[in-house]
């Protein structure tokens, strides 16, 4: 219907309106009667046929809509514009044949008096349907999004956001709550400061790993610093967020999985511990074991010391003496030597400990120990490795203390806390029945090291020379041996360190090590003679001893002269002395050697005289700490001189403790050694 006329308006030419791309539609009259309807006005409106009024050519929604607009802008002359106003068609009764159409309403004039309404619509179905399902979209999406926050809140304690190059982009105020680290601080790179250093180069090797690999999640546990400045364990977790198959952010969570760690921890520790113990029965081996096990998961560093209870019979008011046995630390700290002697004043604290049967635990700032809390090179140790607590935790097995470990903590470790110590107690427990087993014959052994003890004399303090010796007794023998030491001053002002090896492995070994001790003490002071003649006149008073005894022996005199000191030596059928000097050259006195005692011979036994330098080291030994089994004693003899020169500059008393633990022995023989340090000038 290009042209539709109806009575006066029926000449009017409407038909350049056919092409518009809008529906185009003129009424006329007060009863707006369809006067012209154009192309797309028919298309969107269907047919009308022309002179009928509004009321008839619409539905009931349309006339209710627009009936009243054409009555206003008929009557007053304003246009009036709708926009996206839905409008029903005729005869439809469906949800879907709702349309919507952004019209204009404008008056038109045909001649005085004369006045219709023309109306331009355009139809925004379409849009509108499309705005409405991008709403739905989103507020689905947004309902989904404030459940999935909510589900954060209730299930994980840190929620945050990273770009795809693995930097946090966006503001957590979970991780600043539980961090304290806000959020100029935590952006990009930031958050690394508040993982444990000892987590965060692995932590960040796996970040990294996943962000540069394009993982499709990343899970790690470390440990994290909260905002009361302690550490706890955190799980953290991240899925990468891809659009069109490139990551454009990562999702990411961290759970306190602290009590779960902790519980993991234990059950891990005491089942390592039960297969450290399981094929040991020594407590040596036992509790070095152990040692393993406490580092690196309770402590960074721990000693585990064995107590002799030979304060009875140490001469001097020594209180108590204990043996080092075993050392573990972790890796990057200086190691303890793993064997040495300390005797400590009665007020110390691993005494308090043994005396009350009650762990005792001291914390400090690192690298600041009390200036009491240790003696010699464990104090040293602490300072240098800048430790900050310390437990001396007392081993308590059937009612009795064989043993003391100490635990200790470095750096920015945590200080150990009362929940170590209570673990360190349950895997004592756990593996009591096992040590149980090992103190029988340790009681044994213990007794027979008692006596052994009782039978070798202090070494005499000097003013011009430092004497150290050491015992040490087989693990694998409850038995006394027949290795000894002496060092005594002559009536002349002269000084002479001796040792000395009886065969056997027995208690007839150490009675008659005592003999020949106690024989060879009288003959040198009986005459100021070279040590070979003395060592002569020991062979034959051996005639004495009941049964057939055989005896190695090295004997030294030292004399101290204008300008410097001056030794004489003798060896029968013993290892050679052997001489190190200050600058770590270190060589073996081969001569003045003759046969071992106990096989009568014609010769005197021969004497050497070499002189000493100042700071030189002259140690005589046991065989125990150079033989092997299968192995030529020469090896043995040259792993000892390289060891004992890289060791020329250390005090006296680690010199000593780290020969014993630094070469490989056998554990079946008993060692001795006894060591001669001249001072730096006469």
């Amino acid at each position: 219907m290009g042209r539709t006329g109806h009575g006066a308006h029926s000449d009017l030419a409407f038909e350049v309106l056919d092409p518009a791309p809008v529906g185009v539609a003129v009424t006329s009259g007060p009863d707006h009667r369809v006067l012209y309807t154009n192309a797309m006005y028919r298309a969107q409106f269907g047919e009308r046929p022309a002179g009928i009024p509004l009321k008839q050519a619409f539905t009931d929604v349309v006339r209710r809509t627009y009936g009243r607009l054409f009555d206003q802008v008929y009557r007053t002359g304003e246009p009036i514009v709708l926009t996206a106003a839905p409008a029903r068609m005729a005869g439809g009764d469906r949800p879907d044949d709702e349309r919507f159409f952004t019209s204009s309403l404008s008056r038109v004039s045909f001649g005085p008096g004369d006045h219709g309404v023309l109306i331009v619509s355009m139809e925004v179905t379409e849009e509108i349907n499309a705005t409405r399902e991008f709403r739905a979209i989103a507020d689905q999406r947004s309902r989904i999004l404030r459940r999935y926050e909510s589900l954060m809140r209730v299930s994980v304690e840190i929620f945050w956001v990273a770009g795809p190059e693995g930097e946090v982009i966006e503001p957590s105020p979970s991780w600043e709550r539980v961090t304290g680290q806000p959020w100029e601080e935590f952006r990009g790179q930031g958050w690394q400061r508040m993982v444990h250093p000892g987590d965060r180069e692995a932590t960040m090797a796996a970040w990294w790993r996943a962000v540069r690999g394009g993982a499709d999640k990343w899970e790690q546990i470390y440990r994290l610093r909260t905002a009361d400045g302690s550490y706890r364990h955190f799980q953290a977790r991240a899925v990468p967020i891809r659009e069109n198959g490139l990551v454009v952010e990562w999702v990411g969570t961290c759970t306190d999985v602290e009590r779960r760690w902790q519980e993991q921890r234990r059950r891990r520790v005491l089942d390592r511990a039960g297969a450290a113990t399981a094929d040991l029965t020594s407590l040596r081996e036992m509790l070095g074991a152990l040692a393993g096990v406490i580092v690196p998961e309770l402590a960074d560093g721990c000693g585990v010391q064995l107590v002799t209870d030979l304060a009875t019979v140490r001469p001097g008011g020594v209180p108590f003496v204990v043996e080092r046995l075993a050392t573990a630390v972790r890796p990057g700290l200086r190691r303890l030597p793993a064997y040495g002697e300390e005797r400590l004043p009665a007020d110390s604290t691993l005494v308090e400990a043994v005396r009350r049967r009650r762990p005792q635990l001291r914390r400090f700032p690192p690298g600041r120990p009390p200036a009491d809390l240790a003696s010699g090179d464990f104090q040293a140790w602490l300072v240098a490795n800048d430790a900050n607590s310390l437990l001396t935790l007392p081993v308590v097995v059937d009612g009795a203390v064989p043993a003391v470990v100490g635990a200790v903590t470095c750096g920015d470790r945590p200080p150990i806390g009362w929940d170590d110590i209570e673990l360190l107690d349950e895997i004592f427990d756990h593996a009591h029945d096992a040590l149980s087993n090992a103190i029988r014959f340790q009681r044994a052994q213990q007794v027979a090291l008692a006596l052994q003890h009782s039978l070798l004399a202090e070494p005499p303090e000097l003013p011009d020379a430092q004497i150290r010796a050491r015992y040490r007794a087989s693990p694998s023998a409850a038995e006394v041996g027949g290795d000894w030491y002496d060092s005594f001053v002559l009536p002349d002002g002269g000084t002479v360190v001796a040792i000395g090896d009886v065969a056997g492995h027995d208690l007839a070994a150490a009675v008659t090590m005592s003999q020949l001790r106690n024989m060879l003490r009288a003959l040198a002071m009986d005459r100021c003679e070279p040590p070979g003649e003395i060592l002569t006149r020991l062979n034959l008073a051996m005639e004495s001893l009941s049964g057939e005894v055989t005896a190695t022996c090295a004997l030294a005199r030292l004399e101290r002269l204008d300008g410097g000191h001056l030794l004489h030596y003798a060896v029968a059928g013993h290892p050679p002395p052997l001489l190190v000097t200050a600058d770590g050259v270190s060589l073996f006195l081969d001569g003045a050697a003759s046969p071992l005692l106990g096989f009568r011979h014609d010769r005197t036994c021969p004497s050497e005289t070499v002189p000493l330098p100042p700071r030189s080291t002259f140690l005589l030994y046991t065989d125990g700490l150079v033989e092997r089994p299968g192995e030529h004693l020469d090896l043995g003899l040259e792993r000892l001189r390289r060891l004992a020169g890289t060791l020329a500059g250390e005090p006296i008393d680690t010199f000593c403790d780290n020969l014993l633990s630094g070469l490989p022995t056998t554990g079946l023989d008993d060692i001795a050694v006894i060591a001669l340090r001249l001072p730096p000038r006469a």
